[in-house]
């Protein structure tokens, strides 16, 4: 028999038993995938932006089968994947409640005071670490779009004022912007609230004076004339109960500074100028 010959026999009876042994192991250590999990992860937005506590869309399917997490997790995908999820799964599960992000400071580049002239890299983290930002207050935004970049649907964008802008129509909730922020300045609030400050500074009183003009003092104003009591000072920063906020709006008439907000008219006028820009 030529050499030739015999290798190829040699080959053809190695891959023979090769084939078998995996064959055989495939059938051994088999592990049966409910195909649901394929289909709901499907269904998902598919963006893996982690709101919903998971590593990605796949991760939270397999969650839901196999561990009974609730369906109504998907902040990206809103209440249609919610529905959809609950309708393959035979199951009823409240909706929770739209969030949205707020850009908690109004320090721009006019109304807050900077100490130099930052020129290190495009990065608010890196901002942080080599010099501290470049503005006076410590809590204040550090406007180098963090937060822009790491939204995965576009909702944000840099203003011209140097403090992020929020697209409430695009704005899905997933938090990945908080994560990304290194000040904690993006924060999700109900779609249905009426009011909040919108500052994150805990310096209070002159500090706060010194270096921004539509910064919280912390006098505690909005507190005291609101007549549902709906809101608290904790740490120079009002809390609003929104079960108790009626909207009335006093808070934000009383305010001294304009640190309280209608968040209602600013909703209203972001979708009026995104329609604008839409339209040009």
């Amino acid at each position: 028999m030529s050499p030739v010959i015999t290798a190829i026999l040699v080959m053809g009876a190695l891959g023979f038993c090769l084939s078998l042994f995996l064959g055989i192991a495939a059938k051994l250590f088999f592990v049966e995938v409910d195909p649901r999990i394929e289909i709901i992860a499907d269904l998902l937005p598919g963006a893996n932006c982690g709101g919903c506590g998971y590593a990605g869309c796949s991760d939270y399917a397999e969650a839901i089968i196999k561990d009974n997490v609730p369906p109504n997790k998907c902040v990206a995908g809103g209440a249609n994947v919610t529905e959809a999820i609950c309708s393959i799964l035979g199951v009823k599960v409240s909706l929770e409640e739209r969030k949205i992000v707020r850009i908690c400071c109004r320090g721009d580049n006019e109304k807050a005071k900077k100490n130099f002239i930052y020129k290190g890299a495009n990065d608010c983290y890196a901002a942080i670490l080599s010099t501290g930002g470049d503005k006076a207050c410590k809590y204040g935004c550090v406007g180098l779009g963090s937060c822009v970049k790491a939204c995965p649907f576009g909702a944000l964008s840099m203003g011209d004022n140097g403090i992020p802008v929020v697209d409430e129509t695009q704005c899905t909730g997933c938090g990945s912007c908080v994560e990304a922020c290194p000040r904690n300045i993006p924060k999700l609030f109900p779609a249905s609230q009426k009011v909040a400050p919108l500052c994150s500074s805990h310096a209070g009183g002159k500090m706060v004076k010194s270096v921004c003009s539509v910064g919280c003092i912390g006098c505690g104003i909005c507190a005291k004339k609101c007549p549902e009591k709906a809101i608290k000072m904790v740490n120079y920063l009002p809390e609003i109960d929104i079960k108790r906020c009626n909207g009335c709006l006093e808070c934000v008439k009383k305010c001294p500074t304009g640190a309280m907000v209608d968040l209602i008219n600013i909703s209203s006028n972001n979708q009026e100028e995104n329609q604008k820009a839409d339209a040009a």
